[in-house]
């Protein structure tokens, strides 16, 4: 699917702890790149879901959308969101209309919100369809692409069903309500009430068992969500480690680099630190800084020094790994920032193995 113009479109919301940019690691979740024009016969275009139209009803459908709709217009797709007597078919309809409307005009996007629609299309991210369910679900994303909505879709209650919808919904549904949450996650005060809606650990076993747009939205997603300490403690319950640690040995996964920011994040925290160590992550992220990109060195380098600042048994583990001469290479060959966190890591690694207030002796 296209990309969304650079210059709607602000990259991810947060930056990490020590000032290291990862732009290069992370992209936006874009609005909508499901695939709204799905292959021949698939439930989206068949004949019924356009009014017995088939291609021809999808391509009115299209066309349709690229014009500016009037107030007039939203309200009628609204009101037939709403109507108890309106069929399936007309409903999925109406999703569909104001999906792609909120995807192909992005100038429309805070007048269909406030045109009322945030609330019925919140309300179908929990309808049994999965069709409904998941043009509720991509609509609200879409509308979350403009800072002014997110406050309102909180309000309206789309956290939850957005968080349910990641375990349930569609393939679709689940990479999109991942990109919805990572948009509402943006505003500092949504974070941690994202995470206390559950949605760490779907988030996580999307990002272990999903296809490669999931594992990269999911990734997005929790990166934002870790910027909140609680959530970190939660993802490391969850089992976040092992999967990062997976995808980062794995260069065919093409989620190394944000895997490893990730897991940076991940090892800010106590337990964090703990868990890499016990899933066998230092071999990995000494393999990382021999043999990796220099994005994949430099934060290989960060999370080690996280490991090792408070830990001597975790140190020897690092030198026994036998991180020290790629360490003291990438000192004398690489940027600025990359060579003073290798020099820091050395010159912690040669510090005598038992330190005061070492908790890991």
């Amino acid at each position: 699917m296209e990309k969304e113009n650079p210059s709607s479109n602000r990259y991810m919301g947060r930056s990490d702890s020590d000032g290291g940019d990862t732009s290069g690691a992370f992209s936006d979740c874009n609005s909508d790149r499901s695939g709204e024009f799905p292959s021949s016969g698939s439930p989206t275009t068949s004949s019924s879901f356009f009014g017995g139209g088939g291609d021809g009803g999808l391509h009115r459908l299209l066309v349709s959308c690229a014009v500016d709709y009037s107030h007039e217009v939203v309200r009628r797709l609204i009101s037939d969101l709403e109507s108890p007597s309106s069929t399936v078919e007309s409903q999925r309809r109406a999703a569909l209309e104001l999906r792609l409307l909120a995807k192909h005009n992005p100038e429309t996007l805070l007048r269909i919100a406030a045109a009322g629609a945030v609330g019925p299309l919140v309300a179908l991210v929990s309808h049994p369809d999965p069709q409904l369910q998941e043009h509720g679900v991509t609509a609200v994303l879409n509308l979350s692409l403009c800072d002014e909505n997110k406050t309102l879709i909180a309000a309206s209650g789309a956290i939850r069903p957005l968080v349910r919808a990641l375990s349930t919904g569609t393939p679709v549904a689940r990479e999109n309500a991942a990109c919805a949450l990572f948009r509402l996650a943006q505003l500092d005060d949504l974070r941690t009430a994202i995470g206390r809606s559950g949605a760490i650990p779907p988030l996580v076993a999307l990002l272990e068992s999903g296809g490669p747009r999931a594992k990269k939205d999911a990734a997005t997603a929790l990166f934002v969500l870790l910027a909140s300490r609680e959530n970190k403690a939660r993802a490391v319950e969850a089992g976040i480690v092992r999967s990062l640690l997976d995808l980062m040995a794995d260069p065919d996964s093409g989620m190394v680099d944000k895997a490893a920011y990730v897991l940076n994040a991940v090892v800010e925290v106590a337990e964090g630190r703990a868990a890499a160590v016990e899933e066998d992550g230092i071999p990995v992220l000494v393999e990382m800084v021999e043999a990796g990109t220099p994005r994949q060195k430099e934060i290989a380098v960060r999370s080690l020094l996280q490991i090792c600042k408070e830990s001597a048994v975790y140190r020897k583990m690092v030198v026994h790994e036998g991180a020290i001469p790629p360490l003291v290479a990438l000192s004398q060959s690489a940027s600025r920032k990359s060579k003073e966190k290798a020099e820091a890591l050395v010159e912690l690694l040669r510090q005598p193995r038992r330190t005061a207030g070492d908790s890991r002796r």
